[in-house]
């Protein structure tokens, strides 16, 4: 059995740290979130820019706004921004799966604003080297992701916890050290009734190591038996039954803006940095993103939502960006935007041995970008894989996004003896009937004698919509006047009385 052995890696802060975590550009700027109904709306975290400034938790809108001075410079302006609980949440989900590329055990144990994960780290020395290795190569990595952590280890639960919330950057206790680690913090770490931490500052008590010199029976019968979970507590030797939940791994991304977006450049920065942290999470798993969700809530309560699926699945961040710029151009949003979210599907990237002298054939992302800004100048339903349609009708079909199959399509052996090329659009002509059938017909430049004909084949359906057809087809050899011959498929369209030529035969 492995010695038991904690790492708690807090982020305080956490509503502004998910709001700018996203948003680089914020991150120098002293930034205060409000929390609350309006004009209700009270500070609820912040920066330390902010805190400079003299913002504190707990203040009003006005009280804030009053911190602004009006000779400030822009960059030096306390800016306001709303509290965003699905941002938190998808923050909170990136924060976890970071963290399990660590240990697969953790606990959750975030208390009020700030966000809390213990990492079950008990034999992890032989993959990551000593305590402090880990929690150096833990914090870079939460740093990557864009939060700003302090890491506490210890063998004891609560000891690493508490650390944590007290201290700045990397603590590491040694067994057996946890008491003398705790006996300078104040008691405001103890998350203790109101009454109990008001007789304890009456008996003069301000620091945990003043109240475990306190005897633990006498405390018991004026406090009641809670006495001994604080004591215990303060000594660093309260026991913990360690309650890991591991986390849906889900690829999302949320960022709700301060002000409605208009412009495409704007959502593209924030895009980018979204796309970036969905790579990186799909990559730490060997796969790659398979196709994009987009989600735009737009002013007015209503949403647009875009789909991009590359042909091939893809971790090329610039590619991916560059499919959802275009994929806005195609279809931009009726309104202003108020948030994004990105919803990402993963799969595996495809690997193609080649030959020593084979040519290299260009990137699959090259393909996806020019049938994109394909798209954006001849239409969505204008460019992609022709798909049959489940009907009777000839010619029908619609357009299908491509795909790349990775199983080759088999190729016939046998070769096809004659070819039928539609017209697109049909050809009308005058038709001279001789018994019912075509005896002569004029296509608007030469007349043809029909030499021999086979039909009618009548096909008919959708009778009850306006799509709806009853055609006669012949298979039709004519010769002109200079002996020139034509082989084709004549229509007689019941419905419109018309005759045309749909299909030469060659």
């Amino acid at each position: 059995m492995n010695p038991e052995l904690y790492a708690c890696v807090r982020a305080a802060e956490f509503p502004s740290q998910a709001l700018l975590r996203l948003r680089p550009d914020l991150q120098s700027l002293p930034i205060a979130v409000l929390d609350g109904r309006p004009p209700l709306e009270q500070v609820c975290s912040m920066n330390r820019h902010a805190s400079r400034l003299g913002a504190v938790e707990g203040m009003t809108r006005l009280e804030a706004e009053s911190l602004i001075p009006q000779d400030a410079v822009p960059d030096q302006a306390l800016r306001l921004l709303s509290r965003s609980l699905e941002g938190e949440a998808a923050a909170r989900a990136v924060m976890l799966e970071c963290a399990s590329t660590f240990s697969p055990r953790i606990e959750q144990a975030s208390n009020g604003i700030d966000c809390a994960i213990v990492l079950d780290i008990g034999g992890t020395d032989r993959l990551f080297g000593p305590p402090r290795a880990l929690a150096e190569r833990l914090r870079s990595a939460l740093a990557a992701a864009g939060f700003r952590v302090s890491i506490a280890v210890s063998a004891n639960f609560h000891v690493a916890h508490i650390l944590a919330a007290a201290s700045r950057g990397i603590t590491i206790i040694p067994a057996g050290e946890e008491a003398q680690a705790l006996a300078g913090l104040p008691l405001s770490l103890l998350d203790m009734h109101p009454d109990h931490a008001e007789t304890l500052t009456i008996w003069g008590i301000r620091t945990l190591g003043e109240l475990a010199t306190l005897p633990q029976i006498d405390m018991i019968a004026r406090l009641g038996q809670p006495a001994s979970v604080l004591h215990n507590l303060a000594l660093g030797v309260h026991p913990h039954i360690f309650q890991p939940k591991e986390a849906a791994f889900e690829l999302r991304e949320f960022c709700e803006f301060e002000t409605p977006v208009e412009q495409v450049d704007s959502l593209l920065f924030v895009g980018a940095r979204m796309i970036d942290s969905l790579v990186q999470r799909a990559a730490t798993r060997a796969m790659s993103l398979a196709s994009l969700d987009v989600d735009l809530a737009l002013e007015g309560g209503k949403t647009h939502q875009l789909k991009i699926r590359p042909a091939l699945p893809s971790i090329d961040r610039k590619f991916l960006l560059k499919l959802l710029q275009l994929e806005i151009a195609t279809k931009p949003p009726s309104a202003a935007i108020l948030s994004l979210a990105l919803s990402a599907e993963v799969g595996q990237s495809s690997k193609v041995q080649l030959g020593l002298f084979t040519p290299q054939t260009p990137e699959p992302s090259r393909l996806d970008v020019t049938i994109a800004r394909l798209k954006a100048i001849a239409g969505e339903d204008r460019v992609g894989s022709p798909v049959l349609e489940d009907t009777h009708h000839a010619g029908t079909f619609h357009v299908a996004d491509f795909k790349v199959h990775d199983s080759p399509a088999s190729e016939s052996t046998s070769q096809p003896r004659m070819a039928l090329r539609r017209l697109r659009p049909p050809l009308n002509v005058r038709m001279v009937l001789n018994a019912g059938q075509p005896a002569l017909f004029f296509d608007g430049r030469q007349s043809y004698r029909v030499t021999t004909c086979f039909g009618p084949w009548r096909s008919n359906g959708c009778w009850w919509s306006a799509a709806g057809w009853d055609n006669d087809e012949w298979d039709i050899l004519a010769q002109s006047k200079d002996s020139a011959s034509l082989l084709c498929l004549l229509v007689m369209d019941r419905t419109n009385s018309e005759w045309r030529i749909e299909a030469w035969y060659d």
